[in-house]
């Protein structure tokens, strides 16, 4: 092995020992309630020097604040910053599920919920209409973030750093209608983004045509895409805008539960 690729390895292994104890930590002050530097450097095992440098990472980044009375650490307000991120992701079935119910039951189609994971979507809640003409799940399912409806306005308001990675790779062709080509999608995207929805005309199967908007947290990030979909036959043009519409006011009352307020 070559003195660089060695040192690369030393600096790797440090990162990761520092990483997990600052996980330590955390967890140690939240078992604790109130923690001091001496605690924290018996712990890990250290000196109380590099136990300060590590808080003082923490208490930073706001994860750690310390108590002026006392010298003391606890948890900080980032930490929970960090909790209500998934808390809302946890909450979104809950909170959405009776928005797809009555959606559903005023369109009559069938209605969705999904995030993101990665590179697709996931469904997390799911209600059907009485016109609904199959009794498909899609509860759990995985589907490409580049042919559905729900996938499109997740990849479209992704970080740009983070979507251009995937226009990158290779995307797949499910119909003929399958948009793969990266320019395209970015011209979509920014459709998008202006309009507030996203359609999805048989791309991921024939005689499948939906439209879907998106769902906003407490600080006005995307979490989540609020779909209906139904039959080529009945999801017409037209009818989107009708079904975008009815949709965007069940979005906006679901984001507003998340904590999004709307300027």
């Amino acid at each position: 092995m070559s003195e660089s690729a060695d040192a690369r390895g030393k600096g790797s292994a440090a990162l990761v020992q520092s990483v997990d104890r600052a996980v330590t930590i955390l967890e140690l002050v939240a078992r604790n309630g109130e923690v001091g530097i001496t605690e924290i450097a018996g712990e890990l095992g250290v000196h109380k020097s590099t136990a300060s440098r590590l808080v003082s990472v923490l208490e930073t980044r706001g994860l750690l604040e310390q108590l002026k009375d006392r010298g003391k650490y606890v948890i900080g307000f980032g930490v929970v910053r960090l909790a209500g991120a998934a808390t809302e992701r946890m909450d979104l079935p809950r909170l959405g599920g009776p928005y797809c119910d009555s959606l559903a039951a005023e369109l009559g189609e069938t209605v969705n919920i999904a995030i993101r994971d990665h590179d697709v979507a996931i469904n997390i809640s799911q209600a059907r209409g009485t016109a609904a003409v199959t009794a498909h799940n899609w509860v759990g399912q995985r589907t490409p973030l580049h042919a559905t409806s729900s996938g499109k306005v997740l990849f479209a308001h992704s970080p740009e750093e983070d979507r251009e990675d995937l226009l990158n790779e290779e995307l797949q062709q499910y119909t003929a209608r399958t948009i793969t080509d990266p320019e395209e999608l970015r011209k979509e995207f920014q459709a998008i983004v202006r309009d507030g929805f996203a359609t999805s005309y048989e791309e991921l199967e024939l005689g499948l045509n939906a439209a879907a908007v998106a769902v906003y947290n407490h600080d006005g990030g995307v979490i989540a895409a609020l779909s209906a979909s139904g039959p080529s036959y009945r999801f017409s043009r037209r009818r989107m805008r009708e079904l975008v519409d009815a949709m965007t006011v069940a979005s906006k009352e679901l984001s507003a539960q998340l904590g999004y307020l709307e300027s």
